[in-house]
């Protein structure tokens, strides 16, 4: 924790109560964990919130979406066919649902949010970005520090280039037919 209070041991109850509604997303909600990890991620870039854009984007990584893509959803708008449509279903729920102040959350959004998403996942769909919102919150209020490990993030990059037929050359990483990036 960061030089503020800390809101874990001063407020318990609460956050058992976030943990909670965390807890249902990943047992019960309808939609499948990288669905709700993906709304995670996104309030959480939209919110600007630098601890929850590094757990969740490890959170993908590890459930096996690829760096490549993870660095294009804030711009998935542009991203063509990157996002398959319950992606981009997420993505634009999720935008219009975290700015809600601005947007209203208008009809057209709505409509098509249900033309992908059943009632049910809409409704969890909902209540993860409302309670990401409320974690987000917190770890900006209370300066959480973000436990960015250069070694991890480095690893997770050089899997993901070997991946592509890259390879270290004295610790440096070799392009396929390119020059040395050290």
């Amino acid at each position: 924790m960061s030089d503020r209070l800390n809101y874990n041991t001063l407020a318990p109850a609460a956050m058992k109560a976030l943990g909670g509604v965390h807890v249902y997303l990943h047992s019960q909600a309808d939609l499948p964990k990288n669905l709700i990890d993906l709304a995670y991620l996104r309030t959480s870039q939209i919110n600007g919130c630098a601890y929850c854009i590094d757990m969740h984007s490890h959170d993908l990584i590890a459930q096996g979406v690829p760096v490549s893509k993870l660095l294009l959803v804030s711009a998935w708008h542009e991203a063509g066919d990157i996002f398959d449509m319950r992606e981009r279903g997420v993505l634009a729920w999720t935008e219009t649902v975290t700015d809600v102040a601005r947007t209203g959350v208008p009809d057209d959004a709505y409509a098509a949010a249900l033309a992908i998403f059943s009632e049910k996942e809409l409704a969890d769909l909902t209540v993860a970005v409302g309670v990401m919102g409320a974690y987000n919150r917190l770890a900006i209020s209370f300066h959480v520090e973000t436990p960015l490990d250069l070694a991890a993030t480095l690893g997770f990059y050089r899997v993901e280039l070997s991946k592509r037929g890259w390879a270290e050359d004295g610790g440096a990483l070799v392009e396929p037919d390119r020059a040395v990036i050290a």
